[in-house]
């Protein structure tokens, strides 16, 4: 059974940071492309950051400089590294197999920025 499961969400204040991560399950992690994408209160999902299997990475610019995307394919992780948090930062974050926002999701992890 195919499954995400998201963890290190939390409480941050701006300009602070935090470390996603999300560990896939039941297909061959290195093989895919991975993503991440979130959704903000009462907005539609957005988009992030892609990564391949071998390394190479893309972005989204309302992230670019701030967020950094990264994978352990021995270990079938997922990584998320934000930076210089701000308010309008605060979503679910899910991470999504694939390269856009069709991608299947786990359960998500909840970021919130609030002083």
């Amino acid at each position: 059974e195919l499954q995400l499961v998201e963890s290190g969400g939390g409480l941050v204040q701006p300009g602070g940071s935090l470390r996603l991560s999300c560990v896939a399950s039941g297909f061959t992690f290195s093989n895919y492309v991975m993503s991440w994408v979130r959704q903000a209160p009462g907005k539609g999902l957005e988009w992030l950051s892609k990564i391949f299997g071998d390394g190479s990475t893309y972005y989204a610019d309302s992230v670019k400089g701030r967020f950094t995307i990264s994978r352990d394919n021995a270990k079938s992780t997922l990584y998320l590294q934000l930076n210089s948090l701000q308010i309008e930062d605060t979503a679910m974050y899910y991470c999504a197999k694939g390269s856009d926002i069709r991608g299947m999701r786990g359960q998500g992890t909840q970021v919130t920025v609030s002083s």
